[in-house]
């Protein structure tokens, strides 16, 4: 058997495997468990993506949240008690969400250009709707990293940029995840193929057993004896069930262009006709880093906030039980949700001219 045919044979496999894995998440989330997302409506949509609008009351404070590809978007919204979404929205902000749909030949072979493209139409449509007040962007994880590449791309089109946990530089040796990483995922990845969600969680789980394994499993120990830490570890293993396939020429690029190169962090990432980088990035900027977290630590953004041409703010949160997977904490955790959001919304409202400028770095 040829490679090609060997490849699309294991590919099929793990298609096999993103169907099963949802099939488990709803049985999950017979037991109550699925998401309870807050009401919205989609008020655009392109080929491979759609905006939701969940309101607010001002449009002149536009924040716009850039899900991350993998997975379903319900991360920032399991329930009432558990959605920075609603946390969000009862502070005053207008809140849209900018949605990637599942990889598949309609949506066409989309990578870093379409997304970013995406993004510039969904920022100009908000930016109308406001008469012309320019966006927050946010975005966690490798939606932080699409939002900071936007942002390097045209930041006179946004007002600022939050990073949750976005890893922006991919030095070797400096993060084991990445080193992991780029040693399993081979660089024949087909760009034209769908690559399977279940895939790169696999890929991930091996990178770092002790993240997606060891850790989820002691998590889910430890919180036992609070209902509520119960529930929100339930629940977020009922979204990582939910698994959706990715533009296989995404992938390619996320995986050599970014983590095998490090093109972004070195300046050399390019983005339409533009190269970009740190020095690109000239917009007001917060990073919030989980210290206890290894998929996205503090040397995969501070040596990018170093180049950068302005301040950047680093929060550094601790991290806490009760959220399964670290990486989510930011989310999902009670703790973040207590003492980290505030310090996001009162900069976000400092930089709209609300309020006097929020404190000095870290947290109580």
């Amino acid at each position: 058997m040829s490679d090609t045919a060997l490849n699309a044979l294991r590919r099929a496999q793990f298609d096999i495997n993103d169907i099963l894995r949802r099939a488990q998440g709803d049985v999950v989330g017979a037991f109550g468990l699925d998401p309870q997302e807050s009401p919205h409506q989609i008020i655009t949509s392109g080929a491979h993506w759609r905006l939701r609008d969940y309101g607010g009351n001002d449009r002149s404070r536009s924040l716009l949240i850039i899900a991350a590809p993998i997975k379903r978007p319900y991360i920032w919204d399991l329930a009432p008690s558990i959605s920075t979404i609603r946390f969000c929205l009862h502070r005053g902000l207008s809140i849209q969400l900018l949605e990637w749909m599942a990889a598949s030949p309609r949506a066409g072979n989309n990578g870093l250009d379409e997304y970013v493209l995406a993004i510039s139409e969904v920022v100009a449509t908000i930016a109308t709707a406001a008469q012309g007040a320019k966006p927050f962007l946010i975005g966690h994880s490798l939606g932080g990293t699409l939002a900071a590449i936007y942002g390097a791309f045209l930041p006179e089109s946004i007002r600022g940029l939050v990073l949750l946990g976005a890893p922006l530089c991919f030095e070797p040796s400096a993060n084991q995840f990445r080193d992991a990483l780029v040693t399993l995922v081979p660089r024949e990845i087909s760009d034209t193929d769908p690559f399977p969600g279940s895939l790169l969680s696999h890929a991930s789980a091996l990178a770092s057993p002790r993240t997606f394994i060891w850790s989820r499993l002691i998590d889910a120990a430890m919180s036992i004896a609070d209902p509520l830490a119960m529930e929100i570890h339930a629940r977020v293993e009922r979204w990582a069930l939910d698994e959706v396939p990715l533009p296989g020429k995404l992938v390619h690029q996320i995986i050599d262009w970014l983590y095998r190169e490090n093109r972004f962090c070195r300046g050399s990432l390019k983005i339409g006709e533009k190269v970009i980088g740190p020095s690109s990035l000239s917009i007001p900027t917060l990073a919030v880093v989980n210290t206890a977290d290894e998929i996205a630590p503090l040397n995969s953004i501070k040596p990018f906030a170093d180049a950068m041409p302005k301040n950047v703010r680093v929060i550094e949160y601790p991290g806490e039980l009760g959220v399964c997977l670290q990486h989510l904490g930011i989310l999902v955790g009670r703790h973040a949700q207590a003492h980290v959001w505030p310090e996001i919304v009162s900069w976000l409202k400092c930089l709209s001219g609300d309020m006097a400028k929020p404190g000095s770095h870290g947290l109580p």
